[in-house]
């Protein structure tokens, strides 16, 4: 074993210890925890403060200091629960008490395409607990794909990936994967896919919160060529705790000749904005920390300028 396997190692055991002292733990107990350990990574620490404070701004721009600075803590202090409620999820979350923990008040928008048999798209966002969402649609038998990069941590990739994996969420390696989703829709599967990554300069760029960021054009691919139909979904922390709204945002669907399928970039700006409408809900509960807007490439910049002008005359 070497240095780096022995490392991995020992990171894995410390978080299957972590894991397996909070399962004792009441919901009660852990808040307090969650939020001390927010202030320490929030205000002591300072970690990606910059990054998340800059982020804020461009999504809130008449927030005042007090409010960025209380939304970053509460951001930290959900990352801390988020991690506890997947350490829960696995014991308490079953299908003879769900209705004690999820609601689902648009599950027939959601669930017609794939009540017809048709191949699904289900895109969401690093916000609230999307964990939690997967795991929920595979307890309702709805197995998913997952595109995914490795984790560096062997070892915590193999635990993540059975919890994934309990109810029937599989996990594909987004290189080299095309082949595999693209069987996967032709057998009317359903795909789910985190769309708030940045996707460098030959991406498709749209406004996210009103500032130009890269989108993969993938996305919007599948559905267009799919016939499959688009679903913006999240789940979001309600009332406290192991306490979730599954939601869904919209449905783009390829059968129904709406302006936002027209085009990738159509679509892309489509889900986008909806990402922005379940992200406005709770703002808190999404990951600011992500560099999800960089440099726009000059060309770039001039061209939606263009399509904005065009648009706007």
């Amino acid at each position: 074993m070497n240095k780096q396997t022995a490392i991995d190692f020992a990171v894995y055991l410390l978080v299957r210890t972590l894991f397996a002292v909070i399962q004792t733990l009441s919901v009660q107990r852990m808040q307090p925890v969650c939020n001390g350990l927010a202030y320490l990574v929030s205000d002591v620490l300072q970690i990606r403060r910059r990054i998340i404070d800059t982020n804020l701004r461009i999504a809130s721009p008449n927030a005042s200091d007090q409010q960025i600075n209380e939304t970053r803590r509460q951001m930290w202090a959900h990352l801390v629960m988020m991690a506890c409620e997947i350490a829960w999820s696995r014991r308490r979350l079953h299908l003879s008490n769900w209705r004690q923990m999820l609601d689902f008040p648009t599950s027939g928008i959601f669930l017609r395409p794939f009540l017809e048999g048709r191949p699904m798209v289900l895109v969401s966002g690093h916000y609230g607990n999307f964990e939690i969402g997967g795991y929920a649609t595979g307890l309702f038998g709805i197995p998913t794909m997952t595109v995914a990069r490795p984790l560096d941590n062997r070892f915590l990739h193999r635990y993540i990936t059975q919890f994934r994996g309990m109810h029937g969420q599989m996990l594909v390696d987004k290189e080299g994967s095309a082949d595999i989703i693209q069987q996967h829709l032709e057998s009317n599967g359903t795909l789910s896919l985190v769309a708030d990554q940045f996707a460098g300069a030959r991406g498709c760029w749209v406004n996210f919160f009103g500032k130009p960021t890269s989108c993969h054009k993938a996305l919007a691919l599948f559905t267009l060529a799919n016939d499959a139909p688009m679903a913006v979904f999240y789940s979001r922390r309600t009332t406290g705790p192991m306490q979730f709204e599954i939601g869904c945002n919209g449905v783009a669907d390829p059968r129904e000749a709406g302006p936002e399928l027209g085009g990738v970039t159509e679509l892309t700006c489509w889900y986008n904005e909806r990402l922005e409408k379940a992200i406005a809900l709770s703002p808190e509960q999404y990951w600011w920390m992500h560099r999800r807007w960089r440099d726009v490439p000059e060309k770039i910049q001039r061209r939606m300028e263009r399509m904005a002008a065009k648009q706007a005359g």
